[in-house]
């Protein structure tokens, strides 16, 4: 393999195991910012002994999106020098506002979230948590920004072929920018659902029948509920604006290659690059024509009509099916929940078995979105202005083959570290929890 497929892999391993960790807090920030006022409103400790043990899960998912993220930014230097050379007028600007906006605000409360409980006043600490859910949205908010004008350039000129600005309202509102900001946030949302669902089920199957496991089983189960069907009126909309501004990706999402009218929905296949055909097809007739035209007869652009210039058709097709799948099995275990808890007190066990497995269900989706997004942009990596060959560095392949088995080790080390972690604080947290309590929590 050359440097510039290693170097793609290597990327794609660092923003891999980064964004498992973001895609956590985003969200669970929020989460227990929810927490904290039911319990400041009820005074019932359930609420501030979910806050006790979600919070810890905050920080260790938060101190690792912090290391992986600076891992992760030195290879626009080491990696990929092109990219900045050729927008990092505008590339570097909205970084830095990130830093500016989301991540000091992050840094400068987020101590007070996690030790300052019993150490500052009561509003304080509240007033903490909101700084540090606001700080971890908006940190979101630019860094979606940066990749939606990637997919999406606006505002900008080329001099010399180095990109300035000419419009920041543009650059930062690009036309994919809503609908790409909306999904990732959504997708925050369900993967923390999903994990405080599967871990709490887990816990409940284990014995622990606390009033704290019972809510955030509930909490999660009812964010489920309410999240998975918005995600699919948002992915739909934001594979419209797709259609309309990258066809190419779309269609090697759909895996059609001659456009056409009445495209089948194609539930499984095997695309062939060579032949230019699917093989062992299972699709629906005109599926495709009605989900991305309303029409079934409308026409849907094939990969013929990019020769040379579309991803690879494979690990997009089948990443997208994978994001689909697992969507509609949290649309169902989310609503069938809800009416769970609608009809009875106590769920089954057989759901509580069915949530289990689901636990890091949003982790698997969440990466199945992005290597379609990332993957169906090759081969541009702005699209239209910079592609990726243009911008990859002259690192010798070895050495990029190195530090990617380094990464690769590593990674598999910490991501294995801090799920048994999870595991263990939630046992510990059980264990607790079927003690006699001597201390009750109050508002201050």
């Amino acid at each position: 393999m050359d440097t510039l497929l290693l170097s793609r892999i290597q990327f794609a391993a660092n923003i891999s195991f980064h964004i498992l960790f973001p895609v956590i807090t985003i969200a669970l920030g929020w989460v227990l910012l929810y927490f904290k006022l039911r319990f400041n409103a009820s005074g019932e400790t359930r609420w501030i002994d979910a806050y006790r043990f979600w919070v810890k899960v905050f920080a260790l998912s938060f101190a690792l999106g912090v290391v992986s993220g600076i891992t992760m930014s030195f290879q626009f230097g080491t990696n990929w020098p092109g990219f900045m050379e050729r927008v990092g007028n505008i590339a570097g600007p909205l970084l830095a506002y990130e830093v500016l906006t989301a991540f000091f605000l992050e840094a400068t409360f987020v101590a007070i979230m996690l030790f300052g409980m019993s150490r500052v006043p009561n509003w304080l600490h509240t007033l903490a948590t909101l700084l540090v859910a606001v700080g971890t949205t908006m940190s979101a908010f630019w860094i979606l920004v940066l990749n939606s004008w990637m997919h999406t350039p606006q505002g900008f000129e080329l001099r010399d072929g180095v990109a300035h600005a000419t419009d920041w309202w543009a650059i930062i509102f690009n036309p994919s920018m809503p609908y790409r900001l909306a999904h990732m946030l959504i997708a925050s949302g369900l993967t923390v659902a999903f994990l405080m669902a599967g871990m709490s089920a887990w816990r409940r199957l284990r014995g622990d029948r606390s009033a704290a496991v019972a809510t955030t089983l509930r909490t999660g189960i009812v964010l489920a509920a309410v999240l998975a069907p918005t995600q699919l009126v948002v992915g739909d909309l934001h594979g419209l604006n797709t259609l309309e501004h990258q066809p190419a990706k779309v269609a090697a999402m759909e895996g059609n290659w001659e456009t056409r009218g009445n495209v089948p929905l194609l539930l499984f296949a095997i695309p062939d690059e060579t032949a230019r055909e699917n093989r062992f097809e299972i699709a629906i007739p005109s599926g495709a024509s009605v989900i991305l035209k309303h029409d079934p007869a409308g026409v849907v652009p094939g990969l013929n009509d990019f020769v040379g210039e579309h991803p690879p058709v494979a690990p997009v097709f089948y990443a997208f099916r994978l994001m689909v799948g697992l969507g509609l099995a949290m649309i169902a275990l989310g609503l069938g929940g809800a009416w769970l808890l609608w009809r009875r007190r106590d769920l089954p066990g057989w759901y509580l078995r069915a949530l289990v497995p689901m636990t890091f269900a949003g982790w698997i989706a969440t990466l199945a979105g992005w290597y379609v997004t990332e993957i169906g942009r090759q081969p541009w990596l702005v699209h239209g202005v910079l592609t990726t060959a243009e911008a990859v560095g002259p690192v010798p392949a070895g050495n990029v083959a190195l530090t990617l088995t380094m990464y690769l080790l590593l990674y598999a080390g910490l991501l294995t570290a801090y799920v048994v972690t999870l595991y263990r604080l939630a046992r510990k947290d059980s264990g607790e929890a079927r003690s006699p309590s001597t201390a009750v929590a109050q508002p201050a």
